[in-house]
């Protein structure tokens, strides 16, 4: 294990998913089979579309007597509809709000360390794990209807990873809990709960899932504490290490000075380096803070693609077809400094030549090559935005304590 990076283990069962319109019927057909448990973890919990399947698939599991336990974020879940709320609360359906903005909202330090990650764990057997918020591909929270699906992926796991994911949701779930009784001044029965859940992760073993002995995989979780910088040594590595190509699609696209240098170099030593990111405006921080670092990446001979039909939202990589990530974490200063995320590395030819085959069509079909002369001749409103953008970015980190290198 090099530098706190958890290594690759064999065992495992991989499912590549695109989209809620495959994710959403794997994941339900995967709670209606549950037993004994559900974990559910998401960003984003919309109730539009396609995303209430999953919701009344979770009520389904509970009033069959399945524990069934759901965390959104404050910030990307900031209200549950209350008839929603009021059928999970008769079902038995037990949720939280992980860390709600308080009157200040995100000026306030730590308001941006949200919960990004989107995980499920069924009965400790099946785990999920991705960029795939609980929200329909045709609607988007603030632009309404999508006349083309976003683009995202999740994955289907099943093999020893699992129970990682099972024991740090349990955690995570352990952790609001307490808090939620500490701010009540309960603080004995706070610390009881914890030593109840700790005593309820000791004594349950999961059986591995007996899979392809040759699909090796690690489970990397970004926290705030030991797990700071996990996500993105893992990428610094794979980078480093490439010989022929690098594939990354992100969709909030702004690498700090050591992510940047490490493409800058695999480029000049004879690596295709190919990125496909977000083309369609949706954030004006986001959007903008990202341009300025193309200038440097197309002087590399670095491919910037921008996909065109709708939004994307993938956070995934593949380096010389066998090396290859899908996760939550964008590789931008909020992700990689701030936010609580999940991807999943593999190691498996297969599984990656999928990957890229979906990404490659994307940026031949679906995408738009930026060309350097082109990026060079922006106008200077559009420049200006950039600024802004940058260093609306930079407050908040300095805000939050942080700064990007």
């Amino acid at each position: 294990m090099a530098r706190g990076i958890p290594p690759l283990r064999p065992g495992h069962e991989l499912q590549l998913l695109e989209g809620s319109r495959e994710f959403f019927p794997a994941l339900v057909s995967a709670i209606d089979a549950s037993r004994s448990e559900v974990l559910l973890e998401t960003y984003i919990f919309d109730f539009t579309g396609s995303a209430t399947e999953v919701a009344y698939a979770l009520e389904r599991a509970a009033r069959r007597g399945v524990a069934v336990r759901v965390v959104v974020d404050g910030f990307g879940t900031p209200e549950l509809p209350p008839a929603c709320v009021a059928r999970w609360d008769l079902a038995g359906v037990q949720w939280a709000v992980f860390s709600r903005p308080g009157f200040f909202g995100l000026l306030m330090p730590g308001q941006w360390r949200r919960l990004h990650r989107k995980l499920c764990v069924v009965d400790g057997e099946v785990g999920f794990c991705g960029g795939i918020n609980i929200l329909d591909d045709f609607h988007d929270p603030n632009h309404g209807e999508l006349a083309s699906p976003r683009f995202d992926f999740s994955l289907r796991v099943g093999g020893p990873l699992v129970a990682e994911m099972r024991a740090t949701m349990h955690r995570q779930w352990s952790r609001i809990e307490a808090i939620g009784q500490l701010r009540k001044a309960r603080l004995a029965g706070a610390l009881g709960f914890v030593r109840a859940v700790a005593n309820e992760r000791r004594g349950h073993v999961t059986p591995p899932t007996h899979s392809d002995p040759n699909a090796r995989a690690a489970l990397l979780l970004r926290d705030n504490l030991r797990n700071r910088a996990v996500i993105e040594r893992a990428y610094l590595r794979a980078i480093g290490r490439a010989r022929s190509e690098i594939v990354i699609a992100n969709a909030y696209f702004v690498p700090g000075g050591r992510l940047r240098r490490a493409l800058v170099k695999a480029a000049k030593r004879g690596v295709q380096v190919k990125l496909l990111l977000q083309g369609r405006y949706e954030y004006f921080m986001q959007y903008y803070a990202a341009r300025p670092v193309f200038g440097v990446l197309l002087a590399a001979g670095v491919q910037i693609h921008e996909y065109a039909p709708s939004f994307l939202h993938a956070k995934v990589a593949v380096v010389d077809g066998r090396w290859a990530t899908v996760g939550s974490s964008n590789l931008d200063p909020l992700s990689l400094l701030l936010a609580r995320e999940a991807n999943v590395v593999v190691d498996d030819a297969r599984f990656a030549a999928h990957l890229r085959e979906r990404l490659a069509y994307a940026m031949q079909h679906e995408g738009k090559r930026m060309e350097a002369s082109e990026y060079e001749r922006r106008p200077p409103l559009q420049r200006g935005k950039e600024w802004l953008a940058r260093m609306i970015m930079r407050i908040a980190l300095i805000v939050q304590g942080k700064t990007y290198r």
